[in-house]
């Protein structure tokens, strides 16, 4: 059975453990998330009650990687530790190394290449921890300059692992996503397409990636998307939608396979599990001042009416209405791709 195929019926929800793998990530919130002191067994537990809480609603993808601390460890912990537990399907990802030692200050917390050397590695290391259970692995984080995209000998490495029966994919970042995943369907092994997977951030300010996704979708790849919350910067402040809103606007785009929650509470998971409510594709159907007439304001539904950018005939990206960032009334949050990569490497590790 394809991944596919062993994900139909189940909840489009899945969880990734790029918060609860290491100490330090960039999300907001993670102050008033996680403890202050952050051991190994501290994690260890919330990774557990986590996924604990996921499959009971129904979550059967689990997402992972090597630079995501002891990530790959804790899932395969708690796969261990249940045996019964036979229906999920597990993507890892390669191509960083984490280099934080488990502390919160490192200078630096990963290091990035896509050799074949760093993929050997890796995947031996993944091995040893996931064993069979592997179901998909992954280029993580691939540019439109990263030698995954025409290294030959890493495609024929890369098929051979496809046919022991892993899956093959990449995740793709920065303002060049959409050159990313429409040169990976290019790539192909003898005669057949190499890379069956696709994950990449698609979220209600940055969804420039959209119309390469769909297209992946149309060529027969799993697609996945990461970052629905944009790092936490949907999920709250005054302007934000929240996680339901932002997270049913993911699950709206007819292309996507899974949309990830990097949840790190239970409570964050129980909320994001209502993105699947059919409610939910109207961020205004649990708003009080949906029936508050004083909410008639056009300045209350406009988010951007105190943007600068709102009435500047100069700024680029998006307008208010654009289609592509989905989302019941919430396209005007979409912001040009460079911005919001731009802001997004300026978020500090916490």
């Amino acid at each position: 059975m394809t991944i596919m195929e062993r994900l139909a019926g189940t909840s489009r929800i899945g969880l990734g453990l790029a918060a609860v793998g290491r100490p330090g990530y960039i999300n907001l919130g993670r102050d008033v998330d996680l403890p202050a002191d952050r051991t190994v067994e501290v994690m260890r537990d919330r990774a557990h009650e986590l996924l604990d809480r996921a499959y009971a609603s129904g979550v059967r993808y689990f997402d992972v990687a090597r630079s995501y601390g002891r990530a790959e460890e804790f899932l395969a912990g708690w796969l261990g530790g249940r045996p019964d537990v036979a229906d999920v399907v597990v993507g890892s990802k390669w191509g960083y190394t984490y280099t934080a030692g488990w502390r919160i200050d490192a200078e630096k917390h990963e290091v990035k290449d896509h050799g074949v050397a760093t993929f050997e590695r890796q995947l031996g290391e993944t091995r040893a921890l996931l064993g069979d259970r592997l179901d998909l692995y992954q280029v993580h984080s691939v540019t439109p300059d990263s030698p995954a995209l025409h290294d030959v000998e890493l495609h024929a490495q890369l098929a051979d692992l496809a046919a022991q029966g892993v899956t093959i994919g990449l995740s793709a970042s920065g303002p060049g996503q959409g050159a990313v995943i429409r040169a990976a369907l290019g790539v192909e092994v003898g005669g057949r397409p190499l890379f069956r997977s696709v994950q990449a951030t698609w979220n209600l300010l940055e969804p420039s990636a959209g119309p390469a996704l769909a297209e992946a979708h149309d060529a027969g790849c799993l697609v996945i998307v990461k970052e629905a919350l944009a790092n936490g910067r949907l999920a709250v402040g005054e302007r934000a939608p929240g996680d339901v809103a932002a997270l049913a606007a993911v699950l709206a785009q007819p292309w996507v396979t899974i949309a990830l929650s990097g949840a790190a509470t239970t409570a964050q998971l129980t909320s994001n599990m209502r993105a699947e409510d059919p409610r939910a594709e109207d961020p205004r159907a649990d708003d009080p001042r949906a029936d508050d007439p004083r909410a008639e304001d056009p300045r209350a539904e406009d988010p951007r009416a105190d943007d600068p950018r709102a009435e500047d005939p100069q700024a680029e990206g998006p307008r208010a209405g654009d289609a592509e960032a989905g989302g019941a009334g919430w396209g005007e949050l979409a912001m040009p791709a460079e911005v919001y990569w731009r802001e997004r490497s300026a978020l500090a590790w916490g």
